[in-house]
């Protein structure tokens, strides 16, 4: 596979992308197989899946297999279900172990990772700060929050974690609020990816809510094509991305926000602070193998802001690129992609 420049029908140029290393036998065709598209409804936005398969595939269990993966994700990490396993910790009382299922351990064994790479620039200890500024399951503020307010919101945070010694019963040491939506989705796009792989799909393109995974090739042997979606107004280069045994997740300050008294504010909160951030950074998207890593990532480079981002994913070989109200910048693993 080579990369260069690309010319979208409307007739501006852009950037295209292609996986420096692919591994030949992914990258096969599936003889004979057939296109499948299938849309929903899940974790309050949409999802879309694009498949090549067997024509004897069962496309409704394909759809069921995919919709359990995303009901078992709600059942264990929704804020906004007071069933789920994370409103159960959330509500327990202090001193209190409480198990969970193995899927939610993993995710949350991956952010507790990942806050430590990043020194806690992402915190899955962010629940009071989100449920403060309007991004929890409760109505909004009823006035604006103040500078205390906000930083009595983060008393706690992922180093207060005490996973238990096999990861799956953790301590509720009084007050401590996870908060997932910024990994959550992003695994539900690799265990649907997973579940309809145990089928026999090989090749597909898998979106939730803006979070791609892709595998295999289109029925045409290209890869997944993927528009980055661009801030309203921005001048940044349109990307064109193929995935190919990769994942794109893109955080964005357009999207989810809440205002008040001529106010706006972004859903992404500085966990230093307690405060939203301000919008200089307007999107970050980030490339990994995994689309749970690469939707935390996006949370982590975005709270670091352009500089420090890119420098964290210099550091760590991490595909990425920041749009900033002063303008883009890519980091060395992206730059390799369009090489």
């Amino acid at each position: 596979m080579s990369a260069g420049l690309i010319e979208f029908e409307e007739g501006e140029v852009a950037e295209l992308l292609l996986p420096p290393k692919v591994a030949r036998h992914t990258i096969v065709p599936l003889d004979g197989g057939r296109t499948i598209e299938m849309s929903g409804e899940t974790m309050g936005t949409g999802w879309s899946l694009v498949a090549v398969a067997k024509p004897s595939l069962d496309v409704a269990a394909l759809r069921e297999a995919l919709e359990s993966s995303f009901s078992l994700v709600i059942g264990q990490m929704s804020q906004w279900e007071a069933a789920s396993e994370i409103c159960r910790f959330n509500r327990a009382q202090a001193g209190s172990r409480i198990e969970i299922s193995p899927q939610f351990a993993h995710v949350l064994d991956c952010a507790v990772q990942i806050a430590d790479a990043s020194d806690g620039a992402f915190d899955p200890v962010i629940g009071a700060a989100s449920d403060l500024w309007g991004f929890g399951p409760d109505a909004g503020p009823q006035s604006l929050p103040g500078v205390e307010t906000a930083a009595r919101s983060r008393h706690l945070s992922w180093r207060d974690l005490d996973l238990g010694e096999g990861g799956n019963a953790p301590l509720q040491p009084g007050g401590l609020q996870l908060d997932l939506s910024a990994i959550a989705k992003g695994f539900a796009v690799d265990l649907g990816s997973h579940a309809i792989e145990a089928m026999g799909v090989r090749h597909a393109l898998l979106e939730i809510g803006g979070e791609f995974r892709g595998m295999g090739v289109r029925a045409d042997g290209l890869p997944w094509w993927v528009d980055i979606e661009l801030p309203p107004g921005s001048d940044a280069p349109h990307a064109r991305i193929g995935l190919s045994g990769w994942s794109v997740a893109t955080s964005g300050n357009y999207l989810r926000r809440r205002g008040m008294n001529g106010r706006s504010w972004s859903h992404t909160i500085d966990p230093v602070s307690g405060m939203p951030l301000s919008d200089n950074v307007q999107s970050v998207t980030v490339l990994h193998h995994g689309c749970m890593q690469a939707d935390a990532l996006a949370t982590a480079i975005t709270v670091m802001g352009q500089e420090a981002g890119i420098a964290f994913a210099n550091r760590h070989a991490i595909p990425a690129r920041v749009v900033a109200a002063g303008g883009t910048e890519t980091s060395g693993a992206w730059r390799s992609w369009l090489e």
